[in-house]
């Protein structure tokens, strides 16, 4: 693990019953994996949650295991960002700030794998794609929240990256460039924000996860060998609660992550 990666939560963490006790929470890609892993422990802990993806059944789905749960009532949110235009994100932000009046922390957990490719063979259609829905619309989703979240009392803006944008590896093409340009964005956005306002930002490796995107790269690896989404849980209530108020701009990995396995990247 390199040195300048933070890793979280630290031993023994329990987050507290009401960690996000009267928050709002925006989670992309809350319909599978990660996503809805996390969605469904911020509203256990307290907060509302906009749940946002493409797919309409997997959000109703997570929409109603959080009801039966009997967690706040969440907001659902359809929406494809491969084929999003600012507009869409600016209707998103004024959606929430119309019907919730504020947002608190924004996850940018959805990411399109593409195709495991050499670069000189790389469809240029998916590459744009990767791009798009892993780089730019994070992008203009945070830029359309900012003012939302400016305004709330201790905002937190996570991005959910991966070693392979961290590190380049063969045939990771546009997914291990659209993860590096979203650690370099984080980044960036640290840096602006840190001297006049309120909002943390930090970029996530979960750590390789039993998830559909790890399926698409990894067909023939055994369901067992990686550990479920809800492992890397713990690592992005750390940060979204108190415990990661005086975070800023830093990388963190999931306590799992640091434990090394044959292929890291593609979470």
């Amino acid at each position: 693990m390199p040195e300048d990666v933070l890793i979280v939560p630290p031993p023994g963490y329990a987050p507290a019953p009401d960690l996000l006790a009267g928050r709002v929470v925006l989670v992309t890609g809350a319909g599978a994996g990660l996503g809805r892993a996390l969605a469904l422990a911020c509203a256990r802990h307290g907060a509302t949650v906009v749940l946002l993806d493409r797919a309409l059944p997997a959000l109703e789905a997570a929409y109603d295991a959080i009801e039966e749960a009997g967690g706040p009532q969440p907001a659902l949110y359809p929406m494809d960002l491969a084929g999003a235009t600012p507009d869409d994100h600016q209707t998103l932000a004024e959606r929430i700030r119309g019907e919730l009046g504020r947002l608190d922390a924004l996850v940018h957990n959805a990411a399109f794998l593409g195709a495991l490719s050499p670069v000189a063979n790389h469809d240029p259609g998916l590459w744009m794609q990767a791009l798009q829905v892993n780089l730019t619309a994070p992008f203009l989703m945070t830029r359309a929240c900012l003012p939302l979240l400016r305004e709330a009392p201790d905002p937190a803006l996570l991005f959910v990256s991966d070693a392979a944008g961290r590190r380049g590896k063969a045939y990771w093409g546009a997914y291990g460039a659209s993860k590096a340009g979203l650690e370099n964005l984080a980044e960036t956005l640290a840096d602006e924000l840190e001297a006049n306002t309120r909002i943390r930002v930090a970029t996530l490796d979960p750590g390789p996860l039993r998830t559909g995107l790890r399926r698409t790269a990894y067909p023939g690896e055994p369901r067992d060998a990686v550990p479920p989404p809800e492992a890397a849980v713990p690592a992005c209530l750390w940060f979204l609660g108190p415990d990661g108020a005086a975070i800023r701009g830093r990388r963190l990995a999931a306590a799992a992550a640091a434990v090394p396995v044959s292929s890291a990247a593609g979470n």
